[in-house]
C-alpha cells in the first residue's frame, strides 16, 4: 500500500525498524496497553515488523510477525491509532504481515473489536486466554522447584518444543538472559519449567510448562514466594484451571482474548508437558 490514499490521508507501509520504537510504544499506550520500551525492543528483536507512517511521517500503525522457524508464527502487536480506526488499516497490515508469513502456520491473540476481521482473513478460535494480574499476595514457598542452571535451557528448550508445537529456542534464549527459570526435576531430568522476566507494569511468569496443574502451581508458587506485594502478570488458557487458583493469590482476572489459528489442524504432536502459562499475549 505504499503511496496510497486512505480517506485523505497518505499511508505508506514500512518495515518496522529501532527508528519506530518510540512511536510503537505511544500508540500501546493510547491502546491501553503496559508495553515499555524494553519491551518492545525484545519483541521486534524477536520479530520483522511493519509499520504505517502518514504523510507528517507519523506512525499511525503496526504489527509484528514472531516466526519460530518454519514451524509456526505468531502475528501481534496489531494497532491502529485511534485516528485512523475504521478506515481499513487493519486490514492492510494484516495484508502485509501475512505476505510477510508466507505459508506458515499463523496464531494469534484477538480482541473483541479484531475478531471480524481475522475471521474474514481466515483464522478461528481455537481457546480463550485469560489474563490475570495483581500484587502477589504471601505464598508458601514449594518444597519441589530449584532454580534452573544454564545446563538446563537446551532440556527446558525440549520441553517448550513439545508443549508448544514448535521451535522456540530463540525466544528461550533471549528470555534466560532476560530473566530467570525454575524447573521440578524427577529422575535427574528437567519435568517441567516456568520463567519470570520483567515485563509492563512489572513482572510476568510465562511461559509455564508442566505435566499437570500441581507442577504449575509449584513452579508459579516458586517465585510468588518471593513476589509478596509486588505486581505480577500471568497469561492462562481458560482450559488450564489455573484461574479460580490465581485469583485466590490476589491475581484477579482483568481481562483477556481469543486464541485463534490459521489454519486450524488437529495437533499432529504428541506430548505428555501442557502449556499452563503463555509467554505473553503476543509471543504465545
Amino acid at each position: 500500500m505504499r503511496g496510497s490514499a486512505m480517506q485523505g490521508r497518505q499511508i505508506e507501509i514500512r518495515p518496522f525498524g529501532p527508528e519506530h520504537l518510540e512511536a510503537a510504544v505511544r500508540l500501546s499506550r493510547e491502546a491501553g496497553w503496559p508495553h515499555r520500551l524494553e519491551d518492545w525492543k525484545v519483541a521486534l528483536d524477536l520479530s520483522e515488523g511493519i509499520v504505517a507512517v502518514d504523510s507528517d511521517n507519523e506512525v499511525v500503525g503496526t504489527t509484528l510477525l514472531t516466526s519460530y522457524g518454519t514451524d509456526c508464527a505468531t502475528i501481534n502487536m496489531v494497532i491502529v491509532a485511534t485516528s485512523m480506526r475504521g478506515r481499513g488499516l487493519g486490514r492492510c497490515l494484516m495484508d502485509a504481515a501475512l505476505a510477510l508469513a508466507g505459508e506458515r502456520p499463523l496464531r494469534l491473540v484477538a480482541t473483541t473489536d479484531g475478531l471480524p476481521l481475522y475471521e474474514k482473513l481466515g483464522f478461528r478460535q481455537t481457546g480463550t486466554i485469560v489474563q490475570h494480574q495483581g500484587q502477589v499476595a504471601a505464598t508458601q514457598k514449594p518444597g519441589n522447584t530449584e532454580v534452573a542452571t544454564t545446563a538446563d535451557i537446551a532440556a527446558i528448550t525440549d520441553l517448550d518444543r513439545a508443549a508448544f508445537g514448535a521451535d522456540r529456542s530463540v525466544l528461550i534464549a533471549r528470555f534466560a538472559a532476560l530473566g530467570e527459570f525454575a524447573v521440578i526435576r524427577r529422575d535427574d531430568k528437567v519435568a517441567a519449567f516456568a520463567c519470570l522476566r520483567t515485563f509492563g507494569r512489572g513482572e510476568v511468569v510465562g511461559p509455564v510448562v508442566a505435566a499437570n496443574i500441581e507442577d504449575a502451581k509449584s513452579l508459579l508458587s516458586h517465585f510468588m514466594s518471593r513476589k509478596t506485594g509486588a505486581f505480577l502478570r500471568v497469561d492462562i488458557g481458560a482450559e488450564t484451571g489455573l484461574g479460580p487458583w490465581l485469583a485466590s493469590h490476589s491475581l484477579s482476572h482483568v481481562g483477556g482474548g481469543i486464541a485463534m489459528a490459521r489454519p486450524v489442524a488437529a495437533r499432529s504432536y504428541s506430548s505428555t508437558v501442557t502449556t499452563f502459562a503463555l509467554a505473553n499475549q503476543a509471543l504465545g
